[in-house]
């Protein structure tokens, strides 16, 4: 006999769970004692929504379910900008949320929720536990739904009494994963081959770094070029001829236009979202021009927006395996596209004293190939996207939902996951404020991240667009900012202010010395806003390229 608290944790141990993250609650406590010397590690966060971006980055790191443990009520609302996040990212993940007595349902107890009304747009399965004996069967249902298909979070209710109750029941095995046999492979080999303006896309879950190098061989040999979705440039070597740069947020409007141009897209794994088509308008879902063949994991992903003329249900490592291991075409626009990639990455020089593309270039230089790179939302990330260039699969963590505050809680993540590996966040003054409270979680469990905020006093992405259309009517976009650098100290870390980027080498090399938790501080001119944008008396202009 078990409490349901011990069946929990012993089915996690089942698959192969290793850390969990959680804020605690008294709806759980069962779990939490299930967790007591079980070899799991608990990392303890300071507020919900920074342990749901905790696990969905170790989700995204693993291929596997995240794992997060919330309160009930306010724990879980908290921890729904996370949950969003691996909703959008497709990243596999399982939510506990400890739930009211079963005795207690529909009095508006205190903290009752009805979690399968509230969040049951929001993540791919919500369930609640009804009884202690069926918990391995749910458990197992959900790490599967989390990996299956599609992947993304789901979420567990747990009812307090029903968790501490016990029960007589064995543990299940994980599901047997579904194996793709990805089909017409030497269709989509001759629709290459016969295209004068093709582009492969690829993003999205399911990548492997054999398949990425594989498919970047293949590519080359056959003089494809290949772009990659909104924040998956970790997907193909940036380094790679076949490169053609990212379809993301402020891109290379030559890439847009090669994307609107091509009479054949090969869309390996992404689901050619708003911002990887340009809203819509380089792939016009009503006004489809070129062939499009979609392989992707979900047959219900594939013609929910774009119609596809062909239609392959694989995941995208073994269809790009498959379609590496055939013979090379005669493809066309590889050298094209890298050139005008190459073109792209040209600096433009920002107003100020500390220049975002001179600090990301240093950063592309020194990091080693193995160095995990993340970023939460803002103007500030688009110099990252445009000026550093990504070797590794598994090293970029980047919210393709585009949510605030997630850089810093991946960066944990990824400290812990790999702690000798380096691990740089970069984000903005606003952006980290959202969830900077993690430092002290990054303190108490060892994880070493150097977060790099680029500070300019507001809200920059929303300052451009209120310039933009509102000129010269300043509302809500300032920041009041503290001393991060004297805050990462009052947490224990090491910080320092860079005023000059000439300093900035220096200051990372202290930071990767100092083996704490570090904050470089970035003052930037306040004019700052984009890689093309400045702000100069009120006005938006734009910085001739």
């Amino acid at each position: 006999m078990r409490h349901g608290g011990q069946i929990l944790v012993d089915a996690l141990r089942v698959h192969g769970v290793d850390r969990v993250f959680s804020v605690p609650g008294e709806s759980f406590l069962a779990a939490l004692d299930g967790l007591y010397e079980s070899g799991i590690q608990n990392v303890v966060c300071r507020h919900e929504g920074g342990a749901a971006m905790m696990a969905d980055a170790a989700g995204k790191l693993t291929g596997r379910p995240g794992v997060l443990f919330v309160t009930r009520g306010p724990g879980a609302t908290n921890a729904a900008s996370g949950l969003h996040v691996a909703r959008q990212d497709s990243t596999p993940l399982v939510c506990f949320v400890g739930q009211i007595a079963r005795g207690h349902r529909d009095r508006e107890a205190f903290q009752e929720l009805d979690y399968r009304a509230v969040f049951g747009s929001l993540v791919k399965w919500a369930a609640e536990v009804g009884d202690t004996a069926r918990l391995p069967e749910y458990i197992n249902r959900a790490f599967h739904i989390a990996q299956s298909g599609r992947p993304g979070p789901v979420l567990l209710a747990l009812p307090e009494d029903m968790l501490s109750a016990k029960a007589e029941i064995p543990d299940l095995r994980p599901t047997a994963r579904a194996r793709s046999e990805p089909g017409h492979i030497g269709s989509i080999r001759e629709a290459l081959a016969q295209a004068s303006q093709p582009l492969i896309v690829v993003g999205g879950p399911h990548w492997s770094q054999k398949a990425a190098d594989a498919l970047a061989d293949w590519a080359e040999a056959s003089n494809l070029p290949i772009a990659v979705s909104f924040r998956r440039q970790d997907r193909i070597d940036n380094h790679r001829q076949c490169y053609a740069g990212d379809l993301s947020v402020g891109g290379n409007p030559d890439l847009f236009r090669r994307l609107s141009e091509a009479d054949v897209v090969l869309a390996l794994g992404t689901r050619l979202g708003d911002i990887t088509s340009g809203s819509y308008s380089a792939l016009d879902p009503a006004r489809p021009a070129g062939r499009l063949i979609h392989v992707h994991p979900d047959p219900d992903e594939i013609g929910r927006v774009h119609r596809a003329d062909l239609a392959v249900v694989a995941r995208a490592d073994d269809a790009a395996l498959l379609l590496a291991g055939t013979e090379p075409v005669a493809g066309r626009g590889m050298a094209e596209a890298r050139a005008a990639f190459d073109a792209w990455q040209s600096p433009i020089a920002s107003p100020g004293d500390v220049r975002q593309e001179r600090v990301v270039a240093w950063l592309a230089q020194h990091l080693e190939d193995t160095a995990i790179v993340t970023n939460g939302a803002g103007n500030y990330a688009a110099w990252l996207h445009r000026y550093y260039r990504w070797r590794r699969l598994g090293t970029q963590l980047a919210p393709t939902s585009g949510s605030m505050g997630y850089g810093f809680p991946a960066a944990i993540a990824a400290s812990l996951a790999y702690p000798d590996r380096q691990v740089v966040c970069f984000a903005g003054d606003g952006c980290f404020q959202m969830t900077l409270n993690e430092m002290s979680t990054a303190h108490q469990f060892g994880a070493t991240p150097i977060v790099i905020v680029a500070n300019n006093g507001r809200y920059g992405t929303i300052r451009a667009h209120q310039e933009r259309t509102y000129p010269g009517r300043v509302s809500g976009t300032d920041l009041a900012n503290p001393d991060f650098a004297a805050l990462a100290r009052a947490y224990g870390g090491y910080g320092a202010v860079v005023t000059d980027d000439a300093a900035f080498p220096e200051a990372f090399r202290a930071a990767e010395e100092s083996r704490v938790p570090a904050v470089i501080e970035l003052k930037l001119d306040p004019r700052t806003l984009g890689p093309s944008k400045s702000l100069d008396d009120a006005a938006l202009k734009l910085v001739k390229s």
